[in-house]
């Protein structure tokens, strides 16, 4: 059984019969609700929405968990009674049992509507129990969201993310599609959790245009290919002491590396950290003032942006 509300079936048609806009709507979001099916199997979780208060306090627990702010959640139970109330976004992944039921929660993603003039859904928050880390339960969060949202006639999502952290920048593009569109400099203030510690809150926002080719395929779990950075200049590299070196910003195609692990950076030399924030920020908001678009993100640790792309 389905964990996302299917679609109707498309209409059969025949060589000689046009595929109508209808049909190919229909396509997209049986093909989206299974993507969400499979994503959901493969990690060996269900993912469905939560409603009741005692799985909305499971929300804010994990989340809570995660950031490690139990005395300052990221979320409210009372504000995702109001969100779910508004039709909202707030989900859980539960772990698969042998039995009937479903288990724990190992992950919850929280996000609500923009303005309906722009028909996009902003993911205020997502995240994964520690425990569960190398299960891809987070593209089953995400895939799901898609399937949710095509569902309900939105075409787009868009969230933020901390460009520094390596793994996040993989996943999200390359591993799921979405594009960064702007740069935010400390854009939530101080955070001061296990995650963010002392630094600076920058973040990438970035959308998820869901009936993209690319992003379709990546939701069945085609990750987008990392544009080869053939010629490229060399815009901020990795000294042979961790520092951040700063190299040139001139080319049409420019590599911009983050740190391997800033989360570890943080907890044992946060002046460090704050060095390759400045350096990133620095580079990244020049190039994208200049015309530049971040077009990928490599396994090795870093963003390629090309002015012509």
């Amino acid at each position: 059984m389905s964990n996302v509300a299917h679609a109707a079936p498309p209409s059969p048609t025949t060589p000689t019969t046009p595929t109508t806009p209808t049909t190919r709507l229909d396509r997209d979001l049986d093909l989206a609700v299974q993507a969400a099916d499979a994503a959901a199997l493969a990690s060996g979780v269900v993912v469905r929405e939560v409603h009741d208060l005692a799985g909305l306090a499971d929300v804010v627990a994990l989340l809570s968990r995660i950031w490690g702010r139990a005395a300052n959640p990221p979320v409210t139970l009372e504000l995702l009674r109001a969100f779910g109330k508004a039709g909202n976004h707030v989900t859980g992944a539960f772990e698969t049992t042998d039995g009937p039921g479903e288990g724990r929660m190992v992950g919850a993603c929280v996000a609500f509507f923009h303005s309906p003039a722009e028909g996009t859904l902003h993911s205020h928050i997502a995240g994964t129990a520690p425990e569960v880390t190398g299960r891809h339960v987070g593209v089953a969060l995400k895939v799901h969201q898609r399937a949710w949202s095509m569902l309900r006639g939105v075409d787009r999502i868009a969230w933020t993310f901390d460009p520094l952290v390596s793994r996040n920048a993989y996943f999200n593009l390359a591993k799921l599609g979405a594009r960064p569109v702007e740069y935010l400099a400390d854009f939530y203030g101080p955070m001061r959790d296990s995650i963010n510690g002392t630094d600076a809150t920058d973040r990438l926002l970035v959308r998820w245009d869901l009936r993209d080719p690319a992003v379709a395929a990546a939701s069945a779990a085609t990750p987008v290919p990392t544009p080869g950075p053939a010629d490229a200049v060399a815009g901020v590299t990795v000294g042979a002491d961790g520092e951040p070196v700063p190299g040139s910003l001139e080319g049409e195609t420019v590599t911009v590396a983050v740190p391997h692990d800033v989360s570890a950076l943080r907890a044992t030399d946060p002046a460090l950290a704050a060095r390759w924030r400045v350096a990133v920020r620095e580079a990244l908001t020049t190039l994208l003032d200049d015309g530049g678009r971040i077009v990928g993100f490599d396994r090795s640790g870093h963003y390629l942006v090309r002015r012509s792309a």
